[in-house]
């Protein structure tokens, strides 16, 4: 198995954060927890395991997060057991080339991506499950770090891996690769748009056009009831994203503009400044989907949503964040969390995030044409790295494509 892998080293991942700054190269170095090898293809841990061969995988902030050390080992996340080796690449579609003898959903040749990004109830083979297990949203385990089972093996940066038949979905045949390799990511989009959807008359504005908040757009698009005119306004900063983010339904941007201003502007708003660069805006938008997650935009978005209204936290960052929180009570705007994907109730009906997202792309209600804009093998995976952290190459999605044996 050829893999890109973390591991958890604690002076190598104090030495690259101290060091990042002055050589941005040092996460590609032998200085760095991020290692390339070539490891002994494990054997299946169970008899409800299986093997697949890799085909494609994506390129996502959290696998840059990892590479790049940013996470602050005070946050909360970090406090719960894992494994001392996280593999890389999440967003993978492949082909099942082995499965043990009591699985039942998968056959050799069948295609299939990740729906499981870690330990729970049903890959530990836990019973009984814990209740959000039970009810299908399994990311949200209460029993993920009791180590119980084998682990997931290899992952997208991996031209093979190893899972529990519970962590991986069928890809109907109509679906390419690389739509299959969207749904991962469009799934969190969805799951977050559905956190908080825009009622007929409301507006919502989407902070950060990289993957997800393009995929947000979308959803909205494709989801929320008769959109109102100018329903749907989106903050990028590189060409690529202002024109998809166009493309997939968003009928205003704020580019080029102080963004303050033109969320005053496109709302009608009333922006105010105090002492110390102190700004508020009193009049905002309805919902707001912060895509990017980091200290300043989560402060941002607050002061952007108006009395009453909503912020959902998509981006995700393992850093902590000072943050004022203020408008939380003063105008009373809701801080509503959402990670990866589960089950959905909508119009009645109650499926997964994946299935909605399958039915919605055969439909035509999603796209996920023109997302993938850079294609690399595993052995340039330092090169896709590269191009996926420099938007100004022009990347949306870089994927790691293993279909030429390169």
């Amino acid at each position: 198995m050829r893999t890109v892998y973390f591991e958890k080293n604690i002076p190598k991942a104090l030495l690259v954060r101290a060091l990042r700054p002055v050589w941005p190269g040092v996460v590609y170095s032998p200085l760095s927890p991020t290692r390339s090898a070539e490891v002994p293809d494990p054997p299946l841990p169970g008899p409800r395991w299986v093997r697949v061969r890799n085909r494609l995988c994506g390129i996502c902030a959290s696998d840059l997060s990892i590479l790049l050390v940013e996470a602050d080992p005070r946050v909360a996340p970090v406090a719960l057991p894992g494994t001392d080796r996280i593999y890389l690449g999440h967003e993978v579609v492949g082909e099942v080339t082995e499965a043990g003898p009591s699985v039942s959903a998968l056959g050799v040749g069948d295609r299939v991506i990740l729906s499981a990004l870690g330990p729970n109830c049903l890959n530990q083979e836990i019973d009984p499950p814990c209740c959000h297990c039970r009810e299908g949203n399994v990311g949200l385990c209460e029993n993920a770090s009791l180590g119980r089972g084998g682990n997931t093996v290899g992952g997208g940066w991996s031209d093979s891996m190893v899972a529990h038949e519970t962590s991986l979905y069928k890809v109907p045949d109509e679906l390419d690769d690389e739509a299959a390799a969207m749904i991962e990511p469009l799934s969190v989009s969805v799951h977050a748009a559905l956190h908080r959807l825009p009622e007929a008359s409301e507006r919502a504005l989407v902070v950060g056009c990289g993957t997800i908040g393009l995929g947000v757009i979308e959803a909205l698009r494709a989801l929320a009831p008769g959109r109102a005119a100018h329903a749907i306004t989106a903050m990028a900063r590189y060409p690529q994203q202002e024109a998809m983010a166009r493309r997939l339904g968003a009928d205003e941007l704020i580019v080029h503009e102080e963004p303050y201003a033109g969320v005053a502007r496109l709302t009608g708003g009333k922006l105010y400044e105090g002492a110390l660069g102190s700004r508020t805006i009193l009049g905002g938008y309805d919902v707001v989907y912060d895509c990017v997650g980091t200290g300043q935009t989560v402060q941002d978005s607050l002061r952007w949503a108006r009395a009453g209204g909503a912020v959902v936290l998509v981006g995700m960052s393992l850093k902590r964040m000072h943050v004022d929180l203020t408008p939380a009570w003063y105008q009373e705007v809701a801080l509503i969390g959402t990670y990866s994907h589960g089950m959905e109730t909508r119009d009645g009906r109650r499926q997964s995030t994946y299935d909605l997202i399958v039915e919605a792309l055969q439909e035509g209600r999603l796209t996920t044409e023109g997302f993938v804009t850079h294609r690399y093998p595993l052995a340039r995976w330092r090169e896709a790295a590269h191009t996926a952290l420099d938007k100004r190459s022009g990347a949306i999605k870089v994927v790691l494509d293993y279909r030429t044996g390169a």
